[in-house]
């Protein structure tokens, strides 16, 4: 077969979108391509933009190429996510759920599934309907939190579907990756194994009329962060970190994952957790302990909103433990600080523009 444009084109007709389910020429995904002699230069878009995601596409590519014209060819080929804007302002799961936002930090041991447990109690008293997905595949916490860890979702007839119907806690619905294995085992799945689970408690999960939903997402920046995000209706994304210098350098890290252009999800913003230390005993004190209001000054350099300060108490980690969130003592200084915190979410949410909300 000569080498040419229009029969390279009809050879990238073999080559399928795995999840668009058609050709990458008939959708378009084809952006440049151009070709000198034996060297041939394409760059090809692909909706999911994780690294083994892209990989694959490329292969596919250099293999359909290389059949057709010989091995001698050379291949330059350039893969990347869809667009943001180019993708269907629509979403195709979870129409019933107004806002989906994910938690998320750049490293681990910054409490963000506290937050997020403790943020979605916090809606949940404030009259809010509340759903969690924990998504922290290889950490999940939420069952032990919300006192769940011996039970199990049920199955429910939806419109003739078999779906699976969240655990109930403290008026709030919860999926984990903790309901379906076994708790004292670790979970080794690479990352694609991973992702496809993930999404399973999106689209095979019955989670009804909410007005939040949260999802705890791994701590870090990888593959199943952008396999998630490319799956689920995002809303916004909610970025914890502590006060000392290295979580802030991981947390400006995932600042920029979610600003890519790939990716484009709003910055809800940034909550500083562990902002300082306050005892038992005098609870009127503070210890800054790990550095004084650098996620706040984060928020401020990064030019995104600032949510709250939430302080480090021992009652926090008790009511974990214990499987009651904190967020639902009374009277006390850190149900105050969740409280407040769950305000400005609020009001900060409803800010977010139309145009600003990105459907995946």
């Amino acid at each position: 077969m000569e080498l040419n444009r229009e029969n390279c084109l009809s050879v990238l007709g073999h080559v399928i979108e795995p999840d668009l389910k058609k050709d990458i020429v008939s959708l378009n995904l084809v952006e440049e391509l151009n070709i000198d002699q034996n060297r041939i230069t394409l760059t090809v878009h692909v909706s999911n933009p994780a690294m083994h995601a892209r990989k694959r596409m490329q292969e596919a590519i250099e293999f359909n190429i290389k059949k057709s014209f010989g091995e001698n060819i050379e291949i330059v080929c350039q893969v990347k996510g869809i667009p943001a804007e180019s993708r269907e302002a629509r979403r195709k799961i979870l129409p019933e759920v107004k806002h989906i936002i994910a938690v998320a930090s750049g490293k681990g041991g910054v409490g963000k599934s506290t937050l997020t447990g403790n943020l979605a109690g916090g809606l949940a008293k404030a009259g809010y309907r509340v759903g969690i997905v924990d998504a922290d595949i290889y950490g999940p916490s939420m069952p032990t939190m919300f006192d769940v860890v011996n039970e199990r979702p049920t199955m429910i007839d939806v419109d003739g579907k078999a779906m699976i119907n969240p655990v109930m806690s403290y008026g709030i619905k919860l999926l984990s990756i903790g309901f379906f294995t076994d708790q004292d085992n670790a979970v080794v799945w690479r990352g694609p194994m991973a992702a496809k689970a993930l999404t399973q408690l999106f689209t095979d999960a019955y989670w009804g009329e909410l007005d939040y939903l949260l999802i705890d997402l791994p701590p870090g920046t990888g593959d199943i962060h952008l396999s998630l995000v490319q799956t689920v209706p995002l809303d916004g994304v909610v970025i914890v970190s502590t006060p000392q210098e290295v979580a802030l350098a991981d947390a400006r890290r995932g600042v920029n994952m979610f600003k890519m252009d790939s990716i484009n999800v709003p910055i809800v913003g940034i909550v500083e957790n562990m902002a300082w230390f306050t005892p038992a005993e005098l609870p009127e004190n503070k210890y800054f302990i790990f550095g004084r209001d650098g996620a706040k000054n984060l928020a401020n350099g990064l030019d995104v909103p600032f949510l709250g300060q939430i302080p480090l108490v021992q009652s926090v980690c008790e009511a974990g433990d214990a499987g009651k969130p904190a967020v639902f003592q009374e009277n006390s200084v850190i149900a105050t600080a969740f409280d407040d915190l769950v305000q400005t979410f609020v009001k900060t949410v409803e800010t977010l523009k139309p145009s600003q909300t990105t459907v995946l």
